[in-house]
């Protein structure tokens, strides 16, 4: 299962849209486009596909984290 496989069952599991998805990136300091968001979920034959790296996809958990907990106390 890649990255891309993982990003797209979360999304569809937590019922994120786009934007969500942006703002979780954005709570661990990590700026992504919707449009090279886009370009994640897309099908893997699509000219525009790109793959989900590492960092991509830990940054989304990190993320995931502080969105549905809150904050690591200090």
């Amino acid at each position: 299962m890649s990255n891309n496989d993982i990003m797209k069952k979360l999304r569809v599991a937590l019922k994120l849209n786009d934007q969500e998805i942006v703002d979780i990136l954005k709570l661990v300091d990590f700026t992504i486009t919707k449009a090279e968001l886009g370009a994640i979920f897309r099908n893997k034959e699509h000219e525009n596909f790109k793959p989900c790296g590492d960092q991509i996809l830990r940054n989304f958990l990190n993320g995931l984290i502080i969105y549905k907990r809150g904050p690591k106390p200090e």
